[in-house]
């Protein structure tokens, strides 16, 4: 069904975990939370850190695409433009903090785990020809 990992040998009953032969998953629960997740101060600095990026950068994309219209559309002072204004430009900020704050940590889980099943996967035999 799967293969043992070649990088633990100690003699351990716990040491021997199944993996994946097509994809090098793991296929026990020790190894989903050993070595192929990303640590959690790692993934929620990540995830800080890409809420933070999404959210200046959904602002100020927002900002910029939103006030224009409303001012070409209401006329008026410009306490009304940015009341008008600000409701959508909060919505599409929000929405970019949250989905980079989510996809950024999801990217480095992604990263960690395909470069553990390249490290761990045997080389493959050479194609006849």
């Amino acid at each position: 069904m799967g293969e043992q990992n070649p990088n633990r040998g100690n003699g351990k009953a716990d040491d021997w975990f199944l993996r994946c032969p097509h994809c090098a998953g793991p296929l026990t629960k020790q190894m989903e939370t050993s070595e192929w997740t990303v640590s959690p101060l790692i993934r929620d600095s990540f995830s800080m850190i890409g809420s933070a990026v999404g959210g200046t950068a959904g602002a100020f994309y927002g900002f910029n695409r939103t006030m224009p219209i409303v001012r070409r559309w209401i006329k008026g002072p410009m306490w009304l433009h940015f009341f008008i204004g600000a409701p959508p430009v909060i919505l599409f900020s929000s929405g970019c903090a949250g989905l980079a704050g989510g996809s950024i940590p999801a990217l480095a889980q992604l990263a960690s785990s395909s470069y553990h099943a390249f490290v761990s996967s045997p080389p493959s035999p050479p194609s006849p020809s």
